[in-house]
């Protein structure tokens, strides 16, 4: 069976008037919520509004005492980098001067070389260690270590320019973050406080972009930048203190190779001297010679005529007291005559045997002068080759070198 529908139950007007009050109280509570919010929100609304304001003020003090700082520190960078680029620059000009200076040693020693070796050219007794030889491989010595002494300054410039473009190129990033850093911070000063306008100068994707990289303190800013700074100028510093030394390396070296090239060319004038003096002392002892031994000559020719001369004399004193011993008898006596032959044929035959001995003698005085004279003649060539090697040849190889202070 179906249900009967009842009718709503009636209330009393007791609890009608205790409904409305309770929803008067209700809504007048509800009512004063709302105005206390709506007071604190607005009270709210103003101090976010002033903190804001405070906020930014301050943010924007902050972004221009920044950017003053990156300004600062560019000034500083640029100063810095310019230095370094114009050392960098001065410091090639110092390279390219050491090698110049290097390479014009080449001839020099060259010509040391040459000489020593056309010394070897030297025959005999000239064949001597004698002073020209010692200066000249002192020479040799002292070009070769001034070159190597050059080759390691040399590396030490190409360091020198290599740690100097390494300390330009950490002052170029340096910069380059700078510039980029200011750029942001000059941008962020100049944004507006409505997030819309901030979305419209940025776009969305930019400010809802992931945070930051790795952060650094402010400390460290300052510590990484100041010591890029230090670095340059130790490097600069070093550079400075390089160039220094080349100069005076440069200036030293060339002062100890020509002191040396004089050194040689006097020794070398003086041996010259000594060889055309001694030339000179054997050419006088041989024109001397000769006409010793044409003297002789003539002697020996006089030492013969003489012999001869004495023969005949000889010959007949003999025929004479052949003949007087053919007396007969009591006749055959030692007279006057007898005594005076023998004495006669003693002394001539005397006579010939001293000239005869002094012929002897006169040939092998000849046969020694004339080994003199060929001895002399030899010892003349010597020297004249000498003479043209140590005169010619050597001043030749000489004459051309000029050293030069790079």
């Amino acid at each position: 069976m179906s249900r009967v529908i009842q009718p709503p139950p009636k209330f009393l007007p007791s609890e009608w008037k205790y409904a409305n009050q309770v929803r008067l109280r209700s809504a007048e509570a509800e009512r004063a919520r709302s105005e206390q919010l709506t007071a604190e929100c607005k009270r709210l609304i103003e101090e976010s509004e002033k903190s804001a304001n405070r906020m930014q003020q301050d943010a924007n003090k902050r972004l221009e005492q920044r950017v003053k700082d990156i300004k600062f520190w560019k000034q500083e960078l640029e100063l810095k980098l310019q230095e370094m680029l114009q050392e960098i620059e001065v410091l090639i000009t110092y390279k390219i001067r050491v090698e110049r200076a290097s390479e014009s040693f080449s001839e020099p020693l060259k010509a040391t070389v040459e000489c020593l070796n056309e010394r070897q050219g030297r025959v005999a007794i000239d064949l001597v260690s004698d002073e020209v030889e010692r200066e000249l491989l002192k020479e040799k010595e002292v070009i070769e270590g001034v070159v190597a002494l050059l080759q390691r300054t040399l590396e030490q410039i190409v360091e020198q320019i290599r740690l100097n473009r390494s300390a330009k190129y950490y002052l170029e990033k340096d910069l380059q973050d700078k510039f980029k850093a200011e750029r942001i911070d000059d941008f962020c000063s100049m944004l507006t406080s409505t997030l819309a306008r901030v979305e419209e100068q940025i776009g969305p994707a930019e400010f809802t972009a992931g945070g930051p990289g790795v952060m650094v303190m402010l400390k460290e800013w300052v510590t990484f930048t100041d010591m890029n700074i230090g670095k340059a100028e130790k490097e600069r510093s070093n550079s400075l203190s390089l160039r220094a030394l080349v100069n005076s390396l440069l200036e030293q070296t060339a002062a100890d190779v020509l002191r040396q090239h004089q050194a040689t060319d006097a020794a070398l004038e003086r041996r010259v001297h000594e060889s055309r003096t001694a030339k000179g002392q054997l050419e006088d002892q041989l024109n001397k010679l000769l006409l010793e031994i044409a003297s002789q000559e003539q002697n020996l020719s006089a030492l013969r005529v003489a012999i001869t001369d004495k023969e005949a004399p000889l010959k007949v004193a003999q025929a004479r007291l052949h003949a007087r011993y053919q007396r007969p008898g009591v006749e055959l006596c030692s007279d006057p005559v007898h005594t005076r032959l023998l004495s006669e044929v003693q002394q001539l035959t005397d006579n010939i045997a001293r000239l005869k001995e002094g012929l002897t003698q006169a040939e092998m005085e000849l046969k020694a002068l004339i080994r003199n004279q060929l001895l002399l003649e030899e010892e003349i060539q010597v020297k004249s080759r000498s003479l043209y090697i140590d005169e010619v040849i050597c001043s030749q190889l000489r004459q051309p070198i000029t050293i030069h202070s790079f």
